[in-house]
């Protein structure tokens, strides 16, 4: 089976995350995503280009836990898919393209911080229905000795 692959984008949270939510009640954020360029030179060093700045926007969970989680000045990474768009406002067509982000999350290859293993708790909507799965002890493997 093939590997499935997303479009992804990797930068820094340029604006306050700002959370609202759609019309049907789903969650809605939006932040400026900073892409910063670089051109690599004969001698191997680099030259920083232009900052370029875009529209991220993701809905429901990835909304509500990057609305609690992220910050102006983080950076990055954001899974899912470009999206181009035109409207009109005040009477001019206005043309773009944002980026919708279904998984967002820390770049670990720049941001230090702990992770949190604790087990998760799930809402429980029924308690009366809820019944914890049946843990059995599995035999263990021989040890295989040398």
């Amino acid at each position: 089976m093939a590997i499935r692959t997303h479009q992804s984008v990797s930068g820094f949270v340029a604006s306050d995350p700002q959370l609202s939510h759609t019309e049907r009640g789903d969650a809605r954020l939006y932040l400026k995503l900073g892409i910063e360029h670089y051109r690599r030179e004969e001698d191997n060093s680099y030259t920083q280009l232009e900052t370029t700045f875009h529209d991220l926007i993701a809905y429901r969970g990835a909304a509500e836990q990057g609305a609690e989680r992220l910050a102006k000045g983080d950076n990055i990474i954001a899974d899912g898919h470009v999206r181009e768009y035109s409207c009109e406002r005040n009477g001019q067509l206005r043309e773009g393209e944002e980026f919708i982000a279904t998984r967002i999350g820390h770049d670990l290859a720049r941001t230090r911080y702990e992770v949190d293993r604790s087990l998760r708790t799930r809402p429980v909507r029924d308690a009366a229905a809820f019944e914890p799965p049946q843990r059995t002890a599995q035999p263990s493997a021989p040890a295989m000795g040398l």
